[in-house]
């Protein structure tokens, strides 16, 4: 049986993709993508405008946090822009706290209404 050539062509690119970026010397895995909760009490509102789609961002674990034990602070240029929300960060957590490498990125910017729906967030494993 013959692949079609798209699949053929898509698997190669795959592999491609993941031996270039093996290569590097990095393999990313993504894992969640979320959006930011607590967006408009820190300093998203103040920072939007410099912030950009694929920017990198810090993860902070603050397993001393009197809300969530699981959270996860979101810093952009070593600026708090809010949390992991608290129904999805308990993998994260866990990951953070065993010793693997996490990493994050900005997905999107929208300019919304709901505070929400701004600044969606990529979570990586690093391998």
């Amino acid at each position: 049986m013959r692949l079609p050539l798209t699949r053929f062509f898509l698997g190669l690119s795959i592999g491609l993709a993941i031996s270039l970026t093996a290569l590097a010397g990095e393999v990313r895995i993504l894992v969640q993508s979320s959006p930011l909760a607590g967006f408009r009490y820190y300093a998203g509102e103040t920072l939007w405008q410099d912030m950009r789609e694929g920017d990198r961002l810090a993860l902070v674990r603050e397993a001393d946090n009197p809300h969530d034990t699981n959270a996860v602070r979101i810093e952009w240029r070593g600026q708090k822009l809010g949390y992991l929300p608290r129904a999805e960060n308990r993998a994260v957590a866990a990951a953070m706290d065993g010793g693997e490498a996490v990493d994050a990125r900005i997905a999107k910017l929208r300019k919304h209404r709901n505070p929400w729906q701004r600044v969606l967030i990529e979570v990586f494993v690093v391998l």
